[in-house]
This record gives C-alpha cells, structure tokens and sequence, in this order.
C-alpha cells in the first residue's frame, strides 16, 4: 500500500514540475541540510517566488509532498485522496528541497521525482551509515544529486569538507565551493562572535552577533565563472551561533549570486533568517542562564561542531559551560568510536558534562579517560531524570549546550530548564500531542 501510494505521489509531482518546469535547487548531506536549505529559500525570495520543503519531508513520501505543498494526513485515507485528486494551478518560480536518503538507491528514487538544475552538498558525517558499508559509500549515494544536474547547471560543494569536494568528480556541471577556506569561491573570513557582556540571559533580549566578511571570486582560471562577482562585505548575523550558521549563508549566497540576485537583495533578506527549533537555538533558561538547543538530531560532525559553539562561549565568574549529551543513533559498528570521539572533545571545552543513554555513557567514560573530573560528569538513564538534575544545578550565566538523536528525546531536557516553558510548542522540537505522549 506504501509503495502503491509513493508511487501516486510521485507521478502526481513529476507531472507539476514537467507542466511549469520551475528552477529546482536539491539540497543534500549528512547535516546542516535544513539550515541550508532555509537559508537559500530565504535569500532567494527577494527576488523568486519560493517553495521549500515542508518540515523535513525529503524522502520518496516527503519529497513529492513538498513539491505539491500538502502535509501527510496521516493513516487518514480519505486525505491522501483528496491530495491525489487535487488540481494544484499555481507553481512557484524556485522550489528548495532537501534530499535524504537511508539506503542505497534511495536517491534515484528521488531524482526520478524532482531533478535538479541546481545541487547543494552540505557535509558528510556517518550518521545513517548503519545501512551502509562505509562513508565513502554513504557519499557515493548522495552524489548521484550532483550527477543529475544538467551541465548548464550548477553544482555547490562544502569545500571545508574533503569528503565533499572529493565528490566533485560526479558533476558535469559547473562547481562553486563554499566555506571558511580561502581558496573557495564563496569564503568567509574574520569570523567573530559577540556575546552579552553581563551574561545575563533574559526572554526577549538579543543573545549574540556573528560577523563575518564574505568575499566571491569573479574569475577562474581565466574561463567564465558561474558567478556573479561580488565586492567583499561584511554580514551580521543576530542570534545564530556557529560556524555552520556561516556556512549555511554562504552556500545560500553562492545559489543567490549564480542566480543574478544583487548584493542588496541579499543583505536585506539576512535578517529573516531565523533559527528553526532544535537546530542550536539559542534560548533562555532559568536562573539568567543560556541554553543551546541542538535537540532536533545529532550526528559526528554535527556534535562536534556544537562543542566548538559552546567552545565560544567565556562564562564569566563561577559560570559553567555544561554539555548535556543524549546517544547519536544510525552508526552501525562505528557507535563505540564515534561517541568516544565527541567524549574527547567534550573534556577539552566544558565544565561540566552529562550524558542520557545507554551508548552515551561512551561519550562520558572517554571525557573522563581524557583527563575530565568524574565529579564532573553525571549519566542519566532518561533525559527527564536529566532535566530534574540540571534544575538544581544550573547557575545564573551558565550556557548548556543540550543536543541528541531524535531518538534521545533531549528536548524534555530544554523544556525542564527553559525560561518560559509555556512557549515549549513554539521553540522546541516535537512537541505534538503524538511526541509528548512518547
């Protein structure tokens, strides 16, 4: 019945797009994919109309969804009818969606839906490699997004990642790098964050400032470059933390400027940019203190990365820079490797760490064997007993970077020490009548 229905969808979406032939720009990687993927939808409305996927709906069911702007209804049979007997009329000029695949040949299944003028590969990670042999493996499938772009297309790599750029050889169509490199098209330097000086967070109250410098290539080689040139200017972004935050601007500029949009138009959308629940969004939490909600998902590369935020951050006085870790999910025989490696990162940048779950307890037992104090570890079976804890242990400027698998459910963990708990369904992840009964 799946199947049956995937199908339906599918050719319901292929013949939308064959009838309006819009710009599709696909969206791909182990992470950073939402982010990105909002950051490209967003910049490009200042001169498209624009579609993004709905949620995180990029797999052979969320994909065509997305494309015909409808929501799952579910095991409601009667809805699914009413979205394949539907008569969609008006089509956007850019659709943004992401592509997430779990097996081998799920991204021909995807391209076979929506093929892409235009391909964005964020990073590689071993998140999802339970279902395949090796990364190498895992990225071999996502670029198959790469090699479905036309040649007059373009391809957009993440060249801070040597996975990525590797993957390069897949596309026949023109590729632009992006990232912290200097040698990438689109590149960021002087980056800098800004925090309150007091360290005091209270609802309502700006968290903090990146600033970066962002610079385009206007020449390659002395051939044509897929971009449009791009003097060097400085952008600001408030309350998003992390490199990635930058990250996920420059590939949305290197979309933007292949598509002829003027620096203007892409400063003015900049501050639309918000953070989406559960993706390192900063919120306050009781007592003056400042939590770092990473509790949407959590992968390798994606735990580091947040360690790397908090590593930012400086507490003033007797404050605290507190890890609250759940367990990474999908990693197949590198489980034990991968939670022991955010382990060692985690003794070098916190005061205080503390795990939920049965394979995080390798995260806490390599912190330790790093050189971390065991007083200064504590490990929770489940993350409310973890919640209640921090309760009476966080202080007035403490940040508490809190991320997971969504299979940790580290967002009871936010929602016992957030500030406002009564906005706990407009700030934080899963919080349907269906997750908050799981």
């Amino acid at each position: 019945m799946k199947k049956t229905l995937e199908k339906l969808l599918a050719n319901k979406a292929r013949a939308f797009l064959d009838k309006h032939h819009p710009i599709i720009i696909g969206v791909t990687g182990s992470v950073g994919k939402t982010s990105t993927r909002h950051a490209i939808a967003t910049i490009l409305s200042a001169k498209y109309s624009v579609v993004t996927s709905i949620e995180n709906y990029n797999n052979e069911l969320g994909l065509p969804l997305s494309i015909l702007g409808e929501k799952s209804p579910g095991k409601n049979v009667f809805g699914w009818l009413k979205i394949l007997c539907s008569s969609k009329r008006k089509a956007a000029e850019v659709y943004v969606l992401e592509y997430g695949i779990d097996h081998s040949g799920d991204m021909d299944a995807l391209v076979a839906i929506a093929k892409p003028s235009i391909a964005v590969m964020t990073a590689l990670s071993p998140v999802h490699v339970e279902f395949f042999s090796s990364v190498e493996q895992l990225g071999e499938e996502k670029a198959k997004l790469l090699a479905a772009v036309p040649s007059d297309g373009l391809v957009v790599l993440n060249a801070d990642d040597p996975n990525v750029v590797g993957l390069g050889s897949h596309a026949v169509a023109p590729i632009v790098t992006y990232g912290f490199r200097e040698t990438a098209d689109v590149h960021a330097t002087d980056y800098a964050i800004e925090t309150r000086s007091d360290f005091s967070f209270q609802p309502g109250e700006q968290f903090s400032e990146l600033h970066v410098n962002v610079h385009v290539s206007n020449a390659r080689d002395g051939h044509d470059h897929p971009l449009q040139s791009m003097e060097s200017i400085l952008i600001t972004l408030t309350n998003q933390l992390g490199k990635s935050a930058v990250s996920s601007v420059l590939a949305a500029i290197a979309v933007a400027k292949h598509l002829e949009l003027s620096d203007d138009q892409i400063l003015s959308k900049l501050p639309e940019l918000k953070n989406e629940p559960g993706r390192m969004n900063p919120i306050p939490g009781i007592k003056g203190s400042l939590i770092l909600d990473s509790t949407y998902n959590a992968a390798p590369a994606s735990m580091m990365a947040a360690l790397s935020v908090l590593s930012e951050f400086q507490p003033v006085e007797n404050a605290k820079r507190i890890a609250v870790l759940g367990h990474m999910a999908e990693l197949g025989a590198q489980t034990e490797q991968e939670h022991r490696m955010v382990g060692m990162r985690a003794a070098e940048v916190c005061d205080r760490l503390i795990t939920v779950g049965e394979a995080a307890h390798h995260i806490r037992h390599a912190a330790i064997e790093a050189g971390m104090p065991e007083e200064h570890t504590a490990e929770f079976a489940h993350p409310v007993e973890a919640g209640r804890w921090l309760d009476h242990e966080i202080k007035k400027g403490d940040i508490v970077l809190v991320k997971g698998s969504q299979s940790a459910r580290m967002e009871k963990v936010v929602k016992d020490v957030m500030a406002e708990p009564l906005r706990a369904r407009e700030l934080l992840v899963r919080q349907s009548k269906k997750w908050i009964k799981s």
